[in-house]
């Protein structure tokens, strides 16, 4: 049965009716004149490359199953979010490998689930054993970049990209094999000086996880690693746009200088994202506080205890607090990330194109989600 969408084009304001047939869409119609003045926005469905978990529900952990995945999967349709990339954070190689064979086995499982999660990131554990730079990955399973584990890694489940700080000695030459053996290589939670990271953007690095956190609270004026990944045009950039991680105008100058292609928005929530505010004890950060802004902070200090919005939020921060427009900031939240998945060895999303997947969001002109089609079907 063939769905059709109506909604404005955000770039042109042209009225767009979409078609969606066996869950592709089939033909996509354009109509220059007056719109009728309650007609939403329509875009692909939002991208989200890191997602460590959502709805009480974690990627990670011993709880970790295809059931929850696929929870989460359905979860984050009704928030606007058609594609998702589980995240898994650093531990023993073991919790690892289990974590990335629940996603294998979800997407087995579930056809939806199949198409929203087109790979895996690890997320550690080659990163910085320094505070600040750690954040809140266990300091006991840090350990330098060894391509032979993730090679392991990849036998047990479909992993896409994974995040390293290239302060390692030999880290170069780690990282050019991973990226031979088909995996992508992002910088992050990093020390690492900018002739290392240079190194590694030589060796094959492409992107860098969320750039601005998981750094020193105090940098260098110049030169220091985020002026380094900013300049170099090799690397894309995701960023937590949660409104906490990063204020507006460091938000607006980052993309600013690396512009819409080359910057993506992540959530990268936590379990928690979705629940209620309150307090709440995790496996993690003991007692943290969840407010009703989404802020995620360790019971009486204002230190960060993860994220806990989904991508949806991240757009209306976006358009409320910048001075980019929806239709800029929905390239961040749908084309770039989608160009990412699609050079990692996924297929194609975030445009709108005859032939492609039929996921589509209707927005307000604030950026909240009217409502969701996933694979040609409404999502309730």
């Amino acid at each position: 049965m063939a769905v059709t969408v109506d909604g404005l084009d955000p770039v042109t304001g042209d009225v767009l009716r979409v078609t969606c047939e066996d869950g592709i869409i089939s033909a996509i119609d354009r109509d220059r004149t007056t719109a009728p003045a309650d007609l939403p926005h329509l875009a692909p469905g939002l991208v989200d490359l890191q997602v460590n978990g959502y709805g009480g529900v974690d990627v990670n952990g011993p709880t970790a199953s295809p059931e929850g995945i696929a929870e989460i999967t359905h979860r984050l349709a009704r928030a606007g979010v058609t594609t998702w990339v589980p995240t898994v954070v650093t531990a023993s190689e073991e919790q690892i490998t289990h974590s990335l064979r629940q996603v294998a086995a979800a997407r087995a499982a579930d056809p939806a689930t199949a198409a929203a999660i087109p790979f895996a990131h690890v997320e550690g554990p080659f990163l910085s054993p320094l505070d600040g730079p750690r954040g809140v990955h266990d300091s006991s399973e840090i350990r330098p970049v060894d391509a032979e584990e993730v090679a392991r890694w990849s036998a047990a489940g479909p992993l896409g990209y994974v995040t390293v700080s290239p302060h390692w000695e030999d880290s170069a030459a780690q990282i050019a094999r991973i990226v031979r053996d088909g995996v992508a290589v992002a910088v992050g939670h990093t020390h690492a000086s900018t002739d290392e990271i240079r190194a590694a953007v030589d060796a094959g690095a492409t992107l860098s996880t969320h750039l601005g956190n998981g750094i020193f609270a105090t940098l260098p004026r110049h030169p220091n690693a985020i002026w380094t990944q900013l300049a170099d045009d090799r690397l894309t950039c995701g960023l937590i746009a949660d409104g906490h991680h990063l204020p507006a105008e460091t938000l607006e100058v980052m993309v600013r200088a690396a512009g819409t292609g080359r910057t993506y928005l992540v959530s990268d929530s936590v379990e928690l994202a979705g629940s209620p505010a309150g307090t709440y004890r995790t496996a993690v950060g003991g007692e943290v506080e969840l407010s009703a802004t989404g802020r995620l902070s360790y019971v009486g200090t204002d230190l960060l205890a993860g994220a806990a919005v989904d991508l949806g939020h991240c757009v209306r921060f976006m358009v409320a607090r910048t001075s980019f427009s929806l239709a800029q900031v929905l390239t961040m939240a749908t084309t770039t990330p989608g160009t990412v998945v699609a050079a990692l060895g996924g297929s194609r999303r975030g445009s709108l194109q005859v032939g492609q997947r039929a996921d589509l969001v209707r927005l307000t002109a604030q950026g909240g989600v009217v409502d969701v089609v996933q694979g040609g079907r409404p999502v309730t």
